[in-house]
């Protein structure tokens, strides 16, 4: 299959190619796409063949839900059985945006896009391409990131075409992403709602809206058995080839740690890269030492964070330690992805052993 690729900004949009990407989704076929979080892998979702489709393309598992991307509010009705109260208000809060909502499906949406659940995860995002495009396709897009399933999502368009040219239809080369991670998502079929994917609308700021709030133990138990109920819970995702290991501590006793292993790695033929901050970076002699930001900028390090893992590849690196961000609010989402990129493999260091 040969993959058109075409290029444009929000504000200065290829209406003609835009008119031709939706005829593609309307046909069953598949573009990929940028919005405000991650690039994403489109296809018409209430089409079971289109869906299969997009999972055959990432070589994603099939009952890995995919996230339903809608353009408006009137078009939530026709997807979703019942519309909660909770829904309104969250959708006043932060639609359009980087959230996500799970909510009971309707007979419209395919169980091959749901993975197979009676529950159907919604976003509408603030992303002006996304929109329009989302209303050239007939109002409802399935899209999950735009990449090989278990590698960093992408956040620009040459590693959705490193990824996915030749296997889909349609490349929208948008440029660089705003946040860099995937939405946030929120199970409202639950009494108090869960979080099932943090993200760059935090728990504090969910809270303000619904009340209390709660984690789902997928989220925090690395060993967990239970189905994925939302994209991103059950699977190692955002891995980079090398292998990846977290270390936390005091900055000085990292720094120990990840530099003595690096010297061990390298005398056993690996090549080596650091994750650090802008602070700390210095201090590293791995071959590699990648910035991700400043350790007071979580944004900074969010928009960086698949960059950078994706960069290693590039670079051949074999062994990779990252310092670890563990923060509340976005600290949250960054340490979930980084978790899940590593395996959750963490070593702990110093006062922290």
């Amino acid at each position: 299959m040969e993959t058109k690729i075409v290029s444009m900004t929000e504000e200065q949009p290829d209406r003609e190619a835009l008119r031709l990407a939706g005829e593609i989704l309307q046909k069953g076929g598949l573009v990929a796409f940028p919005t405000e979080t991650v690039y994403g892998l489109g296809g018409d979702a209430l089409n079971p063949e289109s869906s299969k489709k997009i999972y055959a393309a990432k070589g994603r598992p099939s009952d890995n839900p995919l996230i339903v991307h809608i353009a408006n509010m009137e078009a939530l009705k026709k997807i979703v059985k019942e519309i909660p109260r909770e829904a309104y208000l969250l959708a006043d809060a932060f639609w359009p945006g980087p959230m996500t909502m799970v909510l009971p499906k309707s007979d419209a949406v395919p169980y091959e896009t749901t993975g197979g659940l009676e529950t159907v995860a919604v976003r509408m995002p603030v992303h002006k391409t996304a929109l329009e495009l989302i209303e050239c396709s007939g109002g409802y897009i399935a899209a999950p990131s735009a990449n090989t399933s278990g590698k960093p999502s992408p956040t620009l368009a040459k590693y959705v075409i490193e990824d996915l040219a030749g296997k889909i239809d349609m490349i929208i080369d948008g440029g660089f992403v705003g946040i860099g991670l995937e939405s946030t998502i929120i199970d409202l079929t639950t009494t108090p709602p869960q979080i099932l994917r943090p993200g760059y609308i935090t728990e504090e700021m969910l809270q303000k809206v619904l009340g209390k709030v709660e984690w789902d133990q997928a989220i925090i138990d690395a060993d967990s058995k239970q189905a994925p109920r939302a994209p991103g819970m059950k699977y190692r995702h955002y891995a980079p080839k090398g292998e990846l290991t977290i270390v936390a501590g005091p900055e000085a006793d990292v720094i120990a740690y990840i530099n003595r292993h690096v010297e061990e790695d390298e005398q056993k033929g690996e090549k080596t890269g650091v994750i650090a901050t802008s602070e700390s970076a210095a201090g590293y002699r791995a071959q590699v030492v990648r910035v991700v930001g400043s350790i007071s900028n979580e944004e900074e390090i969010a928009r960086n964070l698949y960059g950078v893992l994706r960069e290693f590849d590039e670079d051949g690196v074999t062994r990779i330690y990252s310092e670890g961000f563990w923060k509340e609010g976005l600290g949250e989402a960054i340490m979930n992805r980084l978790l899940k990129a590593a395996g959750h493999k963490v070593v702990w260091v110093g006062n922290n052993k």
